[in-house]
């Protein structure tokens, strides 16, 4: 199974949409503290429609106590417009991490130059800023389970 991180996220619709992005790619959803929003907030709940009571879903103090139930290892993928790697470059394998930062800010760039081996992006046109979390999440989700052939199980 494919885990999806969303360190402090700050959207709920995007939370949502995420969460039935995993539901759809049978992928775990964790989410790391500070959310911008209330868990249980009506914007969440209408992004993700019906699909969230089937959404395997953790909460998360911090980094800090994600990592200490899952110590980085070559399966974590840091996923930052700051990348030179392209993220269908990346070796995903079954059980992999799969990090995504806030959408007003990405991830942290100390995480980002400790860990610069397993960081990719995205490509897009040099004038773009970024694209939406929800649409990032989809695209490097499901070319994960590409790789891992993981869809032949739906």
């Amino acid at each position: 199974m494919i885990n999806i991180v969303l360190v402090e996220p700050r959207i709920p619709q995007n939370t949502g949409n995420i969460g039935r992005l995993c539901v759809a790619g049978n992928a775990r959803l964790h989410l790391i503290h500070p959310l911008g929003f209330c868990i249980n907030e009506k914007a969440l709940k209408r992004a993700g429609m019906d699909y969230w009571k089937n959404l395997e879903v953790y909460e998360w103090q911090n980094l800090q106590d994600f990592w200490s139930h899952h110590p980085i290892n070559h399966q974590h993928f840091f996923l930052s417009t700051k990348a030179n790697k392209n993220y269908y470059d990346a070796p995903f394998q079954n059980e992999c991490f799969l990090y995504f930062g806030r959408e007003d800010a990405g991830l942290n760039t100390e995480i980002l130059q400790k860990y610069s081996k397993q960081v990719y992006k995205i490509p897009m046109q040099k004038n773009i800023r970024s694209i939406n979390l929800a649409t990032s999440v989809g695209a490097v989700l499901y070319e994960a389970i590409r790789q891992t052939e993981l869809y032949k199980n739906f």
